[in-house]
């Protein structure tokens, strides 16, 4: 058959099944050859088949074979397709490919086919136009579902979103039409923003876990500010164990001097913060820095104390150690000659000035002891060092903080010994420290501890290493235990091959693990 427009048409013969009585009326009409007859039914053309019946009936299944669904390689070349905006479909029944109505949703994802709704996304200069689907996107958000079938519902073909960055508006549809989550560490914040603001609960639930998993004293600060922001207690929460812990790493990391002004206030005013107040004082002067250029102010010590404003005060100058204070606080400038001049008499005068500033130490977190042995003892003919590894492998439950190793010393009076101590993951060094201590000869365990506490993962083996050089013989654990609980903590331990010098999990060194909790 050829169309109006010249085009030749495929014509589709049916077996026509007719009811005995329009048979029995076309027969007649035939016969008579009546012309309003043939005008009230209008012609048909009938094509004989013969079909050869069987006792037993086929099942659909068995008539239209299934077709293979799609693989997922043909799936991830429609999504990548789609990220990049090159949407098209190269198969006039694509919805054949896919065997689930998710599959077929996802070839939906960022796509212009069938579009009703278009969204211009990202702050000006960098927009983005973005394909979308109404009844998709309603299913996926009560604000969309809102937004597009409410009673305040607006008929417009774009909206523009110039708060949300595009990559995280793309996340966020990926999820809606696809089901996935795909989160990465430079997006998850923005997407966490735009999940909570469309009200996609699961989607900003994964962004927390995302961002719990890679909690670090690195992000710990800024993620502490976001996590205020959005009022995500568990997060905040886990953001203020890393830095009370790593308190130190946390105020020299980057994240810091991108702090608000709030959020800097409360990590001053922290009692439990682990740090050395020198170092308090030296990550608020990078702030101040930071603060200034954000303000397009000159970086001059002028506007560096004026952008502190009263969180100067927050900083416990007096605690800092004299030589310190005289060699850092007192010439940065910060101060002024009155504050500096009162600090000075607070340190050396008998009758000491009132300071706006506090005076009390910080408190800091009490450290935390695992012992693993229920016994310790000494024999002539051991236990010997000279250089050879003691080592111990351990799993806890909850996410926690080795501070340092409590060490066995000298069974035959004081003696000096040279740790070298290590943490370590997968043979992956996390931690590790050269330094000496000194036993006085009783069956006590010497701390020595790492350079900064070492973050530590639930249901994850670490190995604990140390090396000791002395002459002396010393003490050794007896009666080892797999399992230990302190406090809400449960540590296992397993021996380690690393181990050359005896130690395991019966008998040996390595008696305590210190840490925060």
């Amino acid at each position: 058959m050829v169309d109006a427009k010249g085009r030749n048409m495929k014509c589709l013969t049916f077996l026509l099944m007719l009811p005995e009585s329009v048979k029995s009326k076309s027969s007649k009409s035939s016969k008579k050859g009546s012309p309003s007859s043939s005008s009230k039914l209008p012609p048909v053309c009938y094509e004989i088949i013969t079909l050869k019946t069987k006792k037993k009936k086929k099942m659909a299944a068995e008539i239209f074979p299934t077709k293979k669904p799609a693989s997922a390689t043909t799936v991830q070349q429609y999504q990548q397709q789609n990220l990049n905006n090159n949407n098209t479909i190269q198969c006039c029944n694509w919805q054949g490919l896919y065997s689930t109505i998710r599959e077929r949703n996802a070839v939906m994802f960022n796509n212009e086919l069938m579009a009703d709704i278009h969204f211009v996304v990202g702050q000006s200069g960098g927009t983005e136009m973005l394909p979308g689907h109404k009844y998709v996107l309603a299913v996926g958000s009560s604000v969309f579902h809102a937004m597009f079938y409410g009673e305040l519902a607006e008929d417009k073909d774009e909206i523009r979103i110039p708060d949300v960055e595009p990559p995280a508006f793309l996340a966020m549809l990926k999820y809606i039409y696809c089901d996935e989550i795909d989160l990465s560490a430079d997006t998850v914040l923005a997407t966490l923003y735009a999940a909570k603001k469309y009200i996609v609960p699961h989607l900003a639930r994964a962004c927390v876990n995302f961002l719990e998993t890679s909690l670090s004293a690195k992000n710990a600060c800024i993620l502490l500010s976001q996590s205020c922001l959005f009022e995500e207690p568990d997060l905040t929460q886990r953001c203020w164990e890393v830095i009370d812990a790593q308190a130190e790493l946390a105020l020299k990391s980057e994240g810091f001097c991108d702090i608000d002004a709030q959020t800097l206030e409360s990590i001053l005013r922290r009692e439990t913060l682990n740090a050395k107040e020198i170092v308090v004082f030296e990550a608020a002067l990078s702030w101040a820095e930071a603060e200034c250029q954000r303000r397009e102010m000159n970086t001059t010590i002028d506007n560096k104390r004026k952008v502190l404003g009263q969180a100067v005060y927050l900083i416990r100058i007096p605690t800092i150690g004299l030589d310190d204070f005289a060699n850092g606080a007192a010439q940065s400038g910060v101060l002024t000659l009155n504050e500096t001049n009162d600090i000075f008499l607070w340190y050396t005068a008998a009758k000491k000035p009132e300071l706006q500033f506090a005076c009390q130490p910080r408190k800091g977190l009490t450290p935390q002891k695992c012992h693993r042995f229920q016994s310790c003892a000494y024999r002539s003919n051991q236990w010997r060092y000279r250089g050879r590894c003691d080592s111990i492998q351990f799993a806890v439950d909850k996410r926690v903080f080795i501070a340092g190793f409590g060490l066995y010393g000298s069974s035959c009076g004081s003696a000096e010994y040279t740790a070298k101590i290590e943490l370590k993951r997968q043979g992956v060094v996390l931690g590790t420290n050269l330094s000496k201590y000194f036993s006085d000869g009783s069956s006590n365990t010497f701390p020595v501890c790492f350079e900064y506490p070492v973050q530590i993962e639930p249901d994850t083996f670490y190995t604990a290493s140390v090396v000791l050089d002395g002459n002396e013989l010393s003490y050794f654990g007896q009666e080892g235990m797999t399992e230990v609980q302190c406090g809400k903590v449960t540590f296992q331990f397993q021996c380690s091959s690393d181990s050359t010098n005896g130690t395991g999990v019966q008998g040996g060194q390595i008696p305590e693990l210190i840490f925060y909790a």
